[in-house]
């Protein structure tokens, strides 16, 4: 049955990609894969491959794959992606000898991929159970393992009907799993070989924080205001947070978007009545002693470019994460790594870091703008209390770090 849906996915996805640049990308990337390996393989080395499904994943990964190049030199690493969003941005990521798409999981794209890589082991980041590949790792007798996974009693493993499919999970050598709640709904299905070591993602952040770009603009822009930066915002979230800012000018207001595109950021610089707004992108270029009075009048700053916001909340004194009134939040971890209060909205429950910031008091989740307004209001009224719950943010990141330690203990 599984073959049967695998195959109608991959006529799905060649009809798709004569419409779709995304899904061409995908699947003329997935036929290059082969090629590409064979180009740029060294029959003498060995390699360890990582799998990530996308760009998040690939964050989970990242730490690993650094320590495992600073620490055993003797492996090269083969790193695949299943989406373009991942693979088109990591595609030079400089730590990784190969980097291509995974060819679809079917039997005969399972079998070639691995003959011609021949990895030594493998690590599959999070969510990724492709049923053709680790059952052929594990006739093969390589060592696969499971990072940063994390399983809900909803997932088809655990109902009646998915217990075929269970069973590959039984192709894993060992899962690192994040939770307790983890490690226990796989015993139910016989799983035993099992550590709850945490996130790494928690490990990425701290390197992020580490690594932070001092960016001038920014700074010049706060002065000596306070400043709430909100990232990874879409309408729902600016229509909670803009108002309050449109009635404090005293504050310094960054929003760096999730979607970039000039219809939303016109529909953002409309909300912002009266404001004093200036782009990233329309002073970036400039000297900026020649843009610091007009950086300095502002009272907004859009971030209308990418790859910025991770060092972008350095200069926040309270942060906003959104994505939390429609699919689900985006990094929060990134922000609060700064030692500040985090807002986001009510669609949190499924993203673990989220709920241990609400349970620690720095993460502050909100269902509307009068609950925003309650908060920040408070924030005016006791300073100290942002300062507070800001620490609070900083300290629960900083506790759950190590993840990236214990695995490759385990491993090695």
């Amino acid at each position: 049955m599984y073959n049967v849906v695998i195959f109608l996915y991959l006529c799905g996805v060649a009809v798709l990609s004569i419409f779709n640049e995304k899904v061409r990308k995908m699947w003329r990337g997935e036929r290059q894969a082969i090629r590409t390996i064979k180009e740029k393989i060294d029959p003498n080395a060995q390699y360890v491959w990582f799998h990530a499904a996308s760009l998040g994943e690939f964050e989970q990964g990242r730490p690993l794959m650094e320590q495992l190049r600073r620490e055993h030199p003797e492996y090269k690493i083969l790193l695949t992606f299943f989406s373009p969003s991942g693979y088109e941005v990591r595609k030079n990521y400089e730590c990784a000898d190969i980097i291509c798409y995974l060819p679809l999981d079917t039997i005969f794209n399972a079998r070639r991929f691995l003959r011609t890589i021949r990895p030594v082991m493998a690590f599959f980041i999070k969510y990724e159970f492709w049923y053709n590949y680790l059952h052929i790792l594990r006739h093969r007798g390589v060592p696969v393992y499971s990072v940063s996974s994390i399983f809900r009693p909803g997932q088809v493993f655990f109902r009646w009907y998915g217990k075929q499919y269970s069973r590959v999970l039984k192709c894993f050598t060992h899962f690192f799993v994040q939770n307790e709640v983890s490690r226990d709904l796989l015993a139910t299905i016989g799983i035993t070989d099992v550590t709850v070591v945490g996130d790494t993602r928690f490990d990425r952040v701290l390197q992020i924080k580490a690594a932070a770009k001092q960016l001038p603009i920014v700074e010049q822009f706060k002065g000596n205001s306070k400043c709430f930066i909100a990232g990874s915002s879409w309408q729902p979230d600016e229509e909670i947070f803009i108002p309050w800012f449109n009635e404090h000018p005293d504050w310094k207001l960054v929003i760096a978007p999730h979607v970039i595109g000039e219809e939303h950021l016109q529909q953002i610089e409309h909300q912002l009545e009266g404001r004093k707004v200036v782009r990233y992108s329309a002073v970036a270029n400039s000297q900026l002693s020649t843009v610091t009075s007009q950086l300095s009048d502002a009272n907004v700053l859009i971030i209308d470019c990418f790859g910025l916001l991770s060092s972008i909340y350095h200069y926040a004194d309270v942060t906003y994460v959104g994505g939390g009134f429609g699919v689900g939040i985006h990094n929060t971890l990134e922000a609060a790594v700064w030692d500040v209060p985090v807002f986001f909205g009510p669609n949190n429950q499924r993203f673990q870091e989220a709920q241990g910031l609400k349970n620690c008091g720095g993460g502050l989740e909100i269902g509307n703008a009068d609950d925003f307004r309650r908060y920040m209001q408070g924030f005016e009224e006791h300073p100290e209390l942002m300062k507070e719950l800001g620490e609070k943010a900083g300290a629960y990141v900083a506790s759950l770090s190590g993840a990236t330690e214990k695995v490759l203990s385990a491993v090695f």
